[in-house]
């Protein structure tokens, strides 16, 4: 707004900022007068592995929490494996314990992947994560 990159569509009306010289009304809806390419770098942690696996046990299929769930290397680190999306699951504490460090006996349901960015932010959607103003409805599909 300050550099003029864009114009506000829709204002917060109970949200203001304030500094020793200036104050605005918080913009719920902006549109960039220029395009520019996002730069969307997906961090590789166990909560975004959960997630991209839909805190579901990938040898199992049963549902977990995140204090039940486990990050699972498909090829363990004892014989090389890395932390990698690729290499990486969510495993139940029983599946983790019961595959150890064997190599072949267990395989995964679906194939460890890194996920694109939209896909984890639609997971986040589905378990209830999602923060909007009603605003965006007449912009977006949501």
């Amino acid at each position: 707004m300050v550099l003029d990159k864009c114009t506000v569509l829709e204002w917060y009306d109970d949200w203001i900022v304030r500094s020793a010289r200036w104050e605005t009304r918080v913009p719920a809806v902006l549109m960039l007068k220029e395009y520019q390419r996002p730069k969307h770098t997906m961090r590789l942690s166990k909560r975004n592995i959960f997630l991209r696996d839909s805190f579901t046990c990938q040898y199992c299929d049963i549902s977990v929490t995140e204090a039940t769930a486990t990050l699972d290397h498909v090829l363990p680190v004892s014989k090389g494996g890395k932390t990698t999306w690729e290499n990486s699951t969510t495993a139940c504490r029983s599946c983790n314990y019961r595959k150890a460090a064997h190599v072949g006996k267990m395989k995964p349901k679906l194939t460890p992947y890194k996920p694109h960015f939209w896909d984890l932010v639609a997971k986040r959607r589905v378990r209830g994560y999602h923060i909007s103003h009603p605003s965006w409805s007449n912009y977006l599909k949501i």
